[in-house]
């Protein structure tokens, strides 16, 4: 499989044993770059490609393929595509209604059922650079927090409570990890601040994406947003307890066994807004510290039970 993908995302496709080669697409969130999108399109005319399957719905998302003239082009009619792909799949959004079934039910033959779903993998090497490079040791007591949401604060459960999770942790003898992008780098300075921070390493910034897969996949748990490091953690290997505010579960789970889920499931949600639409935030603010730290304590007690079995 060959991938056209943004800068931002090649680390991971260089952890997915399937991907033989990623194609970089520099083209920023919501840009045209149509200058761009022509010349990687042409350069990749000659390389023979049968089919492309088109993930997103946009119509910018149709263009390299059209432009590369590979003859087989798949996706959802979306932004009224057509001519640019000529294999339009059928939606049904009762039957597709999870982003990760869309994107199977492309790769599938035309006609044939849903295939099954298998949770994705990353696979990092056993030498991994990052823990030299860093200073870090894995080990069991590691637990990776991830603050962040790019997508906006409805999805961001308060950074105060974070803290006070990182708190706790670090009073039962663990270790915090706190990844996120340069961005989140305040946020992760929030948490370290706590008492017994020298247990808190703030690592928001510090690392490439593949380092924070490698990372993830050495952290026995990961306390997570619904965001893109989420779905990472879940790939890697880590139980995810992952927290939901605007958006649900139901639509972008973890596709990991391991995994938490803590959602309170108003009903306002899910909205998939970026701000709260009403004002107040409940679906953020009513999931206390408590719910969160009993359910990392809890994988204590599945882990014991499993070792003596």
């Amino acid at each position: 499989v060959h991938v056209l993908a943004p800068p931002w995302s090649l680390p991971i496709l260089y952890r997915m044993p399937e991907v033989a080669r990623a194609v970089e697409l520099d083209v920023r969130h919501g840009e045209l770059g149509l200058g761009r999108r022509w010349r990687v399109g042409r350069a990749l005319a000659g390389e023979g490609y049968g089919q492309a399957i088109v993930l997103p719905r946009s119509l910018k998302a149709a263009l390299v393929p059209f432009f590369a003239s590979i003859p087989v082009r798949t996706g959802f009619l979306g932004e009224h595509r057509y001519g640019l792909v000529n294999d339009v799949r059928p939606f049904d959004p009762d039957l597709l209604d999870q982003t990760v079934k869309r994107f199977v039910a492309l790769g599938a033959e035309r006609g044939e059922p849903l295939p099954g779903i298998e949770p994705p993998r990353l696979v990092s090497p056993p030498d991994a650079g990052v823990f030299a490079r860093l200073g870090l040791e894995s080990g069991p007591d590691v637990v990776a927090l991830m603050p962040g949401a790019e997508y906006g604060p409805a999805k961001q459960w308060p950074i105060e409570r974070f803290a006070e999770l990182a708190a706790r942790l670090v009073r039962e003898g663990r270790r915090v990890w706190v990844l996120g992008s340069a961005k989140e780098r305040a946020l992760g300075e929030r948490i370290a601040a706590v008492e017994g921070g020298s247990r808190v390493r703030n690592l928001c910034g510090a690392t490439r994406l593949d380092e924070a897969i490698d990372l993830l996949a050495a952290a026995r748990v990961a306390v997570t947003n619904d965001s893109g490091l989420m779905h990472a953690a879940a790939a890697a290997g880590a139980h995810v307890v992952a927290i939901y505010g605007s958006s649900s579960p139901s639509f972008t789970p973890p596709l990991t066994e391991r995994n938490t889920i803590v959602y309170l499931g108003l009903a306002c949600s899910p909205c998939f807004e970026r701000t709260c639409p009403l004002g107040h935030l409940r679906c953020l603010l009513e999931i206390s510290v408590d719910a969160v730290h009993e359910a990392v304590r809890a994988l204590d007690g599945d882990a014991r039970r499993r070792t003596a079995e």
